[in-house]
C-alpha cells in the first residue's frame, strides 16, 4: 500500500494544498526562506498558521531534549539564565526553507480540518498531546494555539479545577459530553470548507470518508506534488524577509522560567539543530519559552540587559502573546502602540501611556500578567 492509499482525505488534501501554496511562494525562488512573522501570516486561515507554529515548538522541544547531559547541571541559575537569553535570541532567527516548511504546513491544514470534524480527537492531540495525564495549566497553555472553535475548548477548561492532575480517558469523556452539549459553539464544517475551497477546491463530500479519523501527522510532502487542476485562487503570500519586520511575532519572554522556542524540521542534508547548538553552548532548556508567555518569575528579567527599543526586544513568542492577549488579535493596534512607546522619552511617560490610554482602550482589567511583562520591558528600555 502506498502513502496515498494510507492517507485520510484530510491528509491528502493537506498535502495537495501545501504543495500548491508552496509552489506559489517558493516557485520562482526555490531557495527562499520564511521567518517567524512570515509563518504567522503565510495563509489567510489563522488556525493553519498557528498549528505550524505549534509544530515548530514541539520539534524544538524534542531537539532540546537531546541537549541535556548527565555531566552538567542544567538547573543551575546561571545556566538557566544563559540558556533563556540564548533561546530568546534564537527564536528571533527562524529560517524555514520549503523542504522543512511544507510538511509542517500539510499537517497544519489537515489538523485545522480536524477541528471542524473531530473536536475530541483534536483535544487529545493538541491540548493533551496524547499524554496519559495533564494539568489544567498545561491545557490552558496549549489552548493559545487554537483559534477555530476556541470558545468551545475555553468553556470546557473553565469547568475544570485549577489544581490537580487530570486523567486522559476521564477528561476526554468529559470533553465529549461538553462538546455534544455545545454544538452551537462549533464553526459549521461548511464554513471551514468554504475557506479552504477558496484556496484549492474542496467539498464536504471530499472529507466524508475521513470524518471520524483522528488528527494525526501527515506523511512527508513531495516537494513538487502537482496541485489539483481545478480552480485554485492565488494566495498573496508576503515576502519572507523583505518587508520590515515589526517585533518578533509572539509569546516569548526575555527572562522568565524555562520554556522552548522554534526549531526547524531537519532535512536530509541539514545538520540537526542539536549538533549545531552543542558546538556553541551547553543547551538544555526547552524553547517553549519562545512560543508562549513566560511563567511569572522575575529572576531572569531582573538580570536581563538593557534594551534599545521595545520593537527589537520583544521576541516572537512574546509578541504573539501580546497581540492576542492585550490587543485582541489586532496586529496594527499592537504595532502602533509599541512604535509610540519607543518614541516616549522616559519610563514614567511610557507607563502612563500604558495605564491611562492602552489599558482603558483595550480593557486590560484582567490582563495583569501580560501588562506586567510589558512594563518590565519598559523598565529595561529606560534602565
Amino acid at each position: 500500500m502506498n502513502d496515498k492509499d494510507s492517507m485520510t482525505p484530510r491528509e491528502e488534501y493537506g498535502r495537495k494544498l501545501a504543495a500548491h501554496l508552496c509552489d506559489q511562494h517558493f516557485g520562482a525562488r526555490p531557495t527562499a526562506t520564511l521567518d517567524g512573522p512570515a509563518v504567522l501570516r503565510f495563509t489567510p486561515i489563522r488556525q493553519v498558521n498557528l498549528f505550524v507554529v505549534q509544530q515548530l515548538l514541539t520539534q524544538w522541544k524534542q531537539e532540546m531534549a537531546q541537549l541535556r547531559s548527565p555531566y552538567f547541571d542544567f538547573e543551575a541559575e546561571d545556566v538557566r539564565t544563559a540558556l533563556t537569553q540564548f533561546m530568546n535570541v534564537l527564536s528571533r532567527r527562524i529560517k524555514l526553507g520549503r523542504p522543512a516548511f511544507e510538511p509542517l504546513l500539510a499537517r497544519a491544514i489537515a489538523d485545522t480540518l480536524a477541528v471542524a470534524q473531530d473536536p475530541v480527537a483534536v483535544f487529545d492531540d493538541k491540548l493533551l498531546n496524547r499524554q496519559p495525564t495533564a494539568t489544567t495549566a498545561q491545557l490552558r497553555d496549549a489552548l493559545r494555539y487554537l483559534d477555530l472553535d476556541k470558545a468551545l475548548y475555553q468553556g470546557f477548561l473553565d469547568t475544570l479545577a485549577a489544581d490537580g492532575t487530570l486523567e486522559r480517558d476521564a477528561v476526554l469523556k468529559q470533553f465529549k459530553q461538553h462538546q455534544e452539549a455545545n454544538v452551537k459553539l462549533q464553526q459549521p464544517l461548511a464554513t471551514v470548507v468554504a475557506e479552504f475551497n477558496a484556496l484549492l477546491p474542496l467539498s464536504e463530500a471530499d472529507l466524508q470518508a475521513g470524518a471520524a479519523a483522528p488528527a494525526t501527522a501527515s506523511a512527508p510532502v513531495a516537494a513538487h506534488a502537482a496541485p489539483e487542476p481545478a480552480r485554485p485562487v492565488p494566495l498573496p503570500v508576503p515576502e519572507p524577509a523583505v518587508a520590515p519586520r515589526p517585533a518578533p511575532v509572539a509569546e516569548l519572554q526575555t527572562a522568565p522560567a524555562f520554556k522552548p522556542a522554534l526549531p526547524v524540521e531537519e532535512t536530509s542534508t541539514a545538520v540537526p539543530l542539536y549538533q549545531k547548538l552543542k558546538a556553541t553552548q551547553p543547551a538544555g532548556q526547552p524553547l517553549s519559552e519562545t512560543l508562549r508567555p513566560e511563567r511569572p518569575t522575575s529572576t531572569l528579567a531582573e538580570q536581563a540587559p538593557k534594551v534599545e527599543t521595545l520593537r527589537e526586544a520583544i521576541s516572537i513568542n512574546q509578541r504573539f502573546s501580546f497581540i492576542n492577549e492585550l490587543f485582541n488579535g489586532e496586529n496594527m493596534e499592537y504595532h502602533a502602540a509599541i512604535q509610540h512607546l519607543d518614541t516616549l522619552p522616559d519610563a514614567e511617560s511610557a507607563k502612563r501611556y500604558v495605564s491611562q490610554q492602552l489599558a482603558s482602550k483595550h480593557d486590560w482589567t484582567r490582563k495583569d500578567e501580560h501588562v506586567n511583562k510589558l512594563l518590565k520591558l519598559i523598565d529595561r528600555k529606560f534602565a
